[in-house]
């Protein structure tokens, strides 16, 4: 592989995703271009390619392996493929980036840390709010002490419902919404707060909404003790109508912040007959609508595809690791032991053999 030029990119997956992938890559197109894409879904890859002009098509990611010009591979597929795509990646001597959550299980999550290393290639977690404009600025301040000492962060992500049918099925996707969105807050929280460790683990979830479609949770509460007396609050939904909302809270002993992914960048809009799109996975855009600009950059896609390419190059230090997502997995298990047995879980929390996060929510370890 060369150790010059563009990075070369392959993207498994074609659905919103990876359109997201391959739309972050045409948007800074300095470090890397995708030459290929494999999907099993007959037509979604052709599809994809010929959106962004990409050259080669699969529909067997392994036989995408073995092309020699891919360096880098990023996982756009259901949950419970992570593990053994990455270790295929990983055989095949290409660097992997994986969309979050990074697996189904800690056993997973420590086989594709280890095997990454001992094939001498990067794992790369997909934490896009690590590179969130709005958030990096929030996190130069905290770091720079303007709120005073740091005591207590807040995000939370609420829309009516994921993308991709199997998200609803939990043998898929290993849990509901916590799974799926408090992934986010839960890195995001451990990197504001410069990765402090980590001692209790109390959360709550329900299913309010959406009992027709999953099994899995639709509404989800977090809370996250650090050492230091240090505190998050991750608040996560399935179960909002109206669109995405996605926001932070940061307060300190002598200052605070507050940021929303969407107002700062939105054009407050009323429309009788309705238009084409207004912001992610809002239903409609007749009456009062906030479409957004620049969407992909305000969530700091393309800012982190570029950042893993120039990873690659040795340009820059990995931010957002396998180990990261490593972490955020441990907090996945605890969140739904701690729902279903309604008690603190006390960290580190590493049951062996559980299938899915999920399960503990279903059937809580006795003490």
């Amino acid at each position: 592989m060369s150790t010059k030029g563009k990075v070369k990119v392959g993207i498994i997956g074609s659905r919103f995703e990876a359109d997201i992938h391959a739309e972050s890559f045409r948007i800074m197109p300095e470090e890397a271009e995708v030459i290929a894409v494999a999907s099993p879904t007959t037509g979604n890859a052709a599809k994809l390619a010929k959106k962004y002009g990409i050259p080669n098509v699969y529909t067997d990611y392994k036989e995408m392996l073995k092309n020699p010009d891919i360096e880098m591979v990023t996982i756009t597929a259901p949950n419970k493929l992570h593990c053994q795509m990455t270790l295929d990646i990983a055989k095949a001597g290409k660097h992997v980036v994986c969309e979050k959550p990074l697996c189904m299980t800690l056993e997973e999550a420590d086989e594709m840390v280890d095997t990454c290393k001992k094939q001498g290639v990067l794992l790369m977690y997909a934490e896009e709010l690590f590179f969130t404009p709005k958030y990096v600025k929030a996190k130069e301040m905290a770091d720079q002490g303007a709120f005073g000492d740091v005591y207590l962060v807040k995000q939370s992500e609420k829309h009516f419902g994921p993308h991709a049918p199997w998200f609803w099925d939990v043998q898929q996707s290993g849990g509901g919404v916590f799974m799926d969105m408090g992934c986010h807050g839960i890195a995001f929280a451990w990197w504001f707060l410069n990765r402090p460790k980590l001692k209790h683990v109390t959360a709550q979830m329900g299913t309010y909404v959406h009992a027709d479609k999953t099994k899995g949770d639709d509404n989800s509460f977090c809370i996250l003790e650090f050492e230091g007396n240090k505190v998050a609050l991750i608040e996560d939904s399935w179960a909002r109508t109206g669109g995405m909302d996605d926001r932070i809270e940061v307060y300190g002993n002598k200052g605070c912040s507050y940021g929303n992914l969407h107002m700062g960048n939105a054009l407050p809009t009323f429309s009788e007959e309705g238009y084409g799109y207004a912001v992610e996975k809002a239903p409609s855009t007749q009456g009062w609508t906030y479409p957004v600009f620049e969407e992909l950059w305000n969530y700091g896609f393309p800012q982190e595809m570029a950042h893993f390419a120039r990873v690659v190059r040795g340009k820059e230090e990995l931010q957002s690791s396998g180990e990261d997502g490593r972490f955020v997995q441990e907090v996945l298990v605890a969140g739904y032991q701690s729902a279903g047995s309604g008690c603190k879980v006390d960290m580190p929390f590493r049951p062996s053999g559980v299938e899915r996060p999920i399960d503990l929510w279903f059937n809580p370890l006795k003490k």
